[in-house]
């Protein structure tokens, strides 16, 4: 098993959450088996998103996608403030 998790910032919070919302499909055929959103308490627009894979291969296979980058251009994810980590289960 593994977890990806996504930090960012966006511009708008609910813009953002309605895009992110829309594409559940997309997550669910890339392989996401879990997805959870966490906001900073100090800054709403700060943005932590978690999802489970089978795999460390899946993880990696998602962050390829060219819809996933739309979508989060889309959202208004600041590019600049965008870190992607993956991780296994130890």
């Amino acid at each position: 098993m593994a977890t990806m998790f996504v930090q960012h910032k966006v511009n708008d919070y609910a813009e953002w959450r309605k895009v992110y919302d829309s594409v559940g499909e997309m997550q669910k055929a890339g392989g996401v088996t879990e997805a959870a959103v966490y906001r900073s308490v100090e800054d709403p627009n700060s943005i932590l998103v978690m999802h489970r894979f089978n795999s460390a291969d899946q993880a990696q296979a998602f962050t390829q996608n060219p819809d996933l980058r739309e979508a989060m251009g889309k959202g208004g994810v600041i590019e600049s403030s965008l870190r992607i980590e993956v991780y296994e289960e130890a």
